[in-house]
């Protein structure tokens, strides 16, 4: 059996689980043992359910308990997903037989079969989007359940063409599940490491640089778009964090910083403390497989990798999740990736958006401030 390699990301299954509770009309149901069901309850925070399966039935097989579950789910006008976990996929059930007699969509992955990424995007594919060219807007994509800053960044994307006066499409994956048949041909991503491939794409909202570019695309796409009302904020907005950032300069040294998140989330920070704080950018610690940047980048997977990279990199700030925080001692630290443990986390911040990168950096500037 492949090894679950990276304790520091959630499995296939959660990113499955994450992809379809993200979308209204839909009941997901984990069919494994109580760990697998619980881990992603606690992670997504979204009402799932479980099989639950015992030993006795892993010996003479989980059809009776799967069957008995799902009927008592039947009948609440919703769609019914099933999603596999590894002990089914390892004892080889013929699951779709065993479904056969209910109206439910299967998906298929267990834990060792990738990351969050993976399942997320096998989930999507067995729902099969499709673009509907009658539809006037713009999807939204890349949002993932498990992102601690998923509903904020819904939220401040939908201000955005709002205030561009641009109408909103599908939300991949936080909608009415039939908008998944409708989708626009249009698509703004948050985070491309959850990109759907919907539509054509129009450019990210990570970074005050991304927003302009994807707005003036978008403007040459919505001709009565009113994109200038965004740039204005834009450049207020701006002017008030290069403020704040070199009232911090003429006070302190530019940090250095290690960042571990996922590799979009990770080189958005980078470039944002780089240009605005004149950060030295010491190491990214990408969580999943790293893409092309100019930053020195390593895939991390366990917290001895984490503990290595700070103590290699000496940095001043470390970014990351409650993981980081637990080895990262006396530096001064910032949230910006799950799991965040031990805070209370009310308002739905956003990490995207004009607003995401206000936050990124007023959390940095309180961090840094208070360790200086």
């Amino acid at each position: 059996m492949p090894d679950c390699t990276n304790p520091l990301w959630p499995c296939a299954m959660t990113g499955a689980a994450a992809c379809l509770a993200g979308f209204e009309g839909m009941v997901v149901v984990i069919h494994g043992s109580s760990g697998c069901y619980y881990y992603p309850t606690t992670l997504l925070r979204a009402p799932l359910h479980g099989t639950f399966i015992l030993e006795h039935e892993i010996i003479f097989g989980s059809e009776d308990r799967l069957n008995e579950v799902i009927g008592g789910l039947s009948g609440q006008g919703k769609r019914i997903a099933v999603v596999t976990t590894c002990v089914p996929a390892i004892l080889g059930e013929d699951i779709r037989s065993m479904l056969e007699k209910h109206d439910v969509i299967l998906v298929d992955s267990p834990g060792f079969s990738g990351d969050v990424e993976a399942g997320y995007k096998n989930a999507l594919s067995v729902l099969a989007p499709q673009v509907d060219p009658g539809v006037v807007g713009v999807n939204i994509d890349g949002v993932c359940l498990f992102d601690p800053f998923a509903a904020g960044n819904v939220q401040e994307i939908m201000r955005l063409l709002n205030l561009a006066g641009i109408p909103v499409g599908t939300v991949f994956s936080h909608d009415l599940l039939d908008k998944v048949y409708h989708a626009s041909p249009y698509t703004i991503g948050i985070n491309e490491d959850f990109a759907s491939g919907i539509g054509e794409y129009c450019g990210g909202t990570l970074g005050l640089r991304a927003i302009e570019a994807t707005f003036r695309k978008l403007g040459d796409v919505f001709e009565n778009a009113e994109v200038d009302r965004v740039f204005s904020e834009l450049e207020q907005q701006e002017e008030r964090m290069v403020r704040a950032c070199d009232k911090y300069l003429l006070r302190f040294d530019p940090p250095s910083v290690v960042i571990f998140a996922g590799f979009s989330y990770a080189v958005h920070v980078a470039a944002t403390l780089e240009r605005y704080l004149d950060a030295d950018i010491r190491c990214i610690g990408s969580r999943n497989a790293p893409g092309e940047s100019k930053y020195p980048v390593e895939q991390v997977t366990g917290l001895e990798g984490v503990r290595s990279l700070i103590g290699r990199y000496n940095p001043d700030l470390v970014t990351g999740s409650s993981f980081e925080r637990s080895v990262c001692g006396a530096r001064a630290f910032a949230g910006i990736t799950p799991p965040l443990r031990g805070s209370v986390r009310l308002a739905p911040s956003p990490f995207a958006g004009i607003n995401g990168t206000l936050c990124l950096v007023e959390q940095v500037l309180n961090a840094c401030m208070d360790k200086n």
